[in-house]
């Protein structure tokens, strides 16, 4: 019994213990997976309680990330509340990069929030922000060539902006990039085949819908992935 009783409680303090090894980082990705909005809430809380001056760049870049994410998928679409989240990713973003200029994470963090919040004010603003926006995701593509995200980032930019900023071709380039570095990453085929409507190119465009709903997706964005399968299904049902 006094053993039971011993290997019960060595359990318990093993199981907290593994509780209180959780990074951040992998906190983050974790929620971001399943959008799970309390506990992506309950993370920022955690990490500004702590005291933001103690975190290090990458913990300063994922709070600033979680406000990006949060913003964008735990808010509806026209919620006044996600220009005021943006903002404070930039505040954190910034920080982030203060404290380590050469952090790839936190230029992507920068860069991807500026894109949010160029698409919520509208394409006026957003030219205004092109610059900053090429400046940090560039950045990041620099110093960590394997940043899928940025090349993603980049192709929807050179996709979405208007002439003479627009370069379908370059975008190709980023978006393809980002499928050969990481090919489960669904989105990336997603916004190839957004690319390839506007090109007029539907053949393979269609390729790319059915492409996505047979890909197995990356762990990191599994909620995002099945709402895509969604629309991929929905695009190949309307254009049998």
């Amino acid at each position: 019994m006094v053993f039971r009783r011993f290997t019960t409680f060595v359990l318990l303090l093993l199981t907290v213990g593994l509780v209180f090894c959780v990074t951040p980082w992998e906190e983050f990705w974790s929620y971001n997976s399943s959008h799970d909005g309390q506990g992506m809430l309950t993370l920022i809380s955690k990490l500004e309680n702590s005291g933001v001056e103690t975190l290090n760049a990458t913990d300063t870049a994922i709070l600033a990330y979680a406000y990006t994410e949060y913003a964008n998928w735990g808010l509806p679409p026209d919620d006044p509340e996600k220009e005021r989240l943006y903002e404070k990713a930039l505040e954190y973003a910034d920080r982030a990069i203060d404290k380590d200029e050469n952090n790839a994470f936190a230029h992507y963090v920068k860069g991807a929030t500026i894109g949010r919040l160029a698409q919520y004010k509208g394409i006026i603003q957003s030219l205004f922000m092109l610059d900053d926006f090429d400046r940090h995701i560039l950045k990041a593509i620099e110093l960590d060539p394997n940043n899928f995200l940025a090349y993603v980032a980049m192709g929807m930019r050179y996709r979405d902006t208007p002439w003479p900023f627009r370069s379908y071709r370059k975008a190709e380039s980023y978006l393809k990039k980002a499928i050969e570095i990481e090919p489960r990453y669904v989105n990336a085929y997603y916004e190839l085949a957004v690319l390839y409507e506007l090109m007029k190119r539907y053949d393979e465009a269609r390729q790319l819908y059915e492409k996505i709903l047979e890909i197995e997706p990356h762990p990191f964005f599994v909620a995002q992935a099945m709402e895509t399968k969604e629309i991929a299904e929905k695009w190949l049902e309307e254009h049998k």
